[in-house]
């Protein structure tokens, strides 16, 4: 199974969430950083990284001495990333999103592909949690593409948890795509609120299952509470405003072990998704809902 934990918006505890989760269940789980821009899972988790893999992606490069200057590659792509300018063809390899349609419609074969680094990936491991997350190189306007390759290492198996990037945007689509359940975490102020409802729409979008973790919950307001009773959105864990958690997140330390009795909370909150995918996957809407995507009980 997979769970993604998203946001609207940052700061309203996705990646404490996300990793007391998954240090909750201890066992056969695995945790993808896929917040690749400002990975920050690794700061708690502090896994022994074994791996360390640069990433590329193909990118055009042209052989002028074979171009006949015919523009076909610039007709085709859709971003501006290959043009015709006179008597020289230029690549914008920032620009390109790698589909490789310049190089299959130059007649003359003059394009071949070169790799542009995207980033790394780095993989360990830590008290039997299996840790993935990705780093975008410095100055790399598109991180979509890396985030696809951290998601390459999910496993077919077991449970797998995705910290994926805050906001709506690409990333977020990216890292939530394929998931079998989206976890949102909020808080209950009017930023809040209204990040929220655009991730509830993105996610919805996507037909992904859905449910709501209420940080920092005995501040701001009711209107987040509200709006998930008239959206249909159930509230999973309510998180106070605690000292000890602040304190906790502000050295680097997992909740779940600082505070003991919130291992406990966070399994009940795994059980409440377990609950919730069986629920939707008994609804006609969701009636392709496989019941494989629950994690056997010997696993938990």
């Amino acid at each position: 199974m997979i769970i993604s934990v998203a946001s609207g918006k940052g700061g309203t505890g996705k990646t404490t969430v996300a990793t007391n989760l998954a240090v909750s269940l201890g066992g056969d789980v695995q945790l993808l950083d896929c917040d690749v821009e400002e990975p920050n899972a690794h700061l708690f988790i502090k896994p022994e990284i074994r791996k360390v893999e640069t990433i590329t992606t193909p990118v055009p490069e042209v052989q002028m001495e074979k171009c006949t200057l015919c523009g076909k590659c610039a007709e085709i792509c859709q971003y501006k990333a290959i043009v015709v300018l006179g008597t020289a063809v230029l690549p914008f390899p920032e620009l390109c999103h790698s589909c490789g349609g310049c190089m299959r419609v130059c007649p003359e074969k003059a394009i071949h592909e070169t790799g542009r680094e995207l980033g790394v990936i780095e993989s360990g491991g830590r008290n039997g949690l299996q840790f993935v997350h990705g780093k975008t190189r410095i100055g790399e306007a598109m991180s979509p593409p890396l985030i696809r390759k951290v998601r390459e290492r999910t496993r077919p198996d077991g449970l797998t948890i995705i910290d994926a990037p805050p906001g709506t945007s690409c990333p977020v689509i990216a890292s939530m795509k394929g998931a079998h359940f989206v976890l949102l975490v909020t808080e209950p102020t009017p930023f809040g609120l209204h990040d929220l409802k655009l991730a509830v729409g993105a996610v919805r979008i996507l037909e992904i299952p859905c449910g709501l973790v209420i940080n920092r919950a005995d501040m701001g307001d009711d209107r987040v509470k509200a709006y998930a009773e008239e959206a249909h959105l159930p509230i999973l864990m309510e998180i106070p405003f605690d000292r000890r958690i602040a304190e906790a997140y502000s050295k680097g330390e997992m909740l779940v072990e600082t505070i003991p009795e919130w291992k406990g909370r966070f399994a009940a909150l795994y059980r409440r998704i377990e609950a919730e995918i069986a629920r939707t996957a008994t609804d006609t809407h969701w009636s392709g809902f496989p019941e494989s995507a629950l994690m056997p009980k010997d696993k938990r």
